[in-house]
């Protein structure tokens, strides 16, 4: 995922919120890794569920305008 850094003074908040979606996404594709390797891994399946409802919230969509739901797609299919 291709993420623009903004160096202006306004840009402070929105390179905050890049950085949060940005640590999610390689939050998921690791957890997802762990699961192909370990399936039945409780705490695995636990943060899974976790980061998937965050990419379904309100506040994920204040952060960003990707939809999570193809952001999640695109990263199950990078595995």
């Amino acid at each position: 995922m291709a993420v623009t850094v903004h160096h202006d003074p306004g840009a402070p908040y929105e390179n905050l919120a890049n950085a949060i979606v940005i640590q999610a996404a390689n939050d998921y594709r690791d957890i997802l890794r762990k699961l192909k390797k370990y399936p039945g891994d409780s705490m695995a399946v636990s943060a899974l569920a976790e980061i998937e409802h965050f990419f379904r919230s309100e506040w994920y969509k204040v952060l960003t305008d990707v939809d999570g739901e193809h952001l999640m797609q695109m990263l199950r299919e990078e595995m």
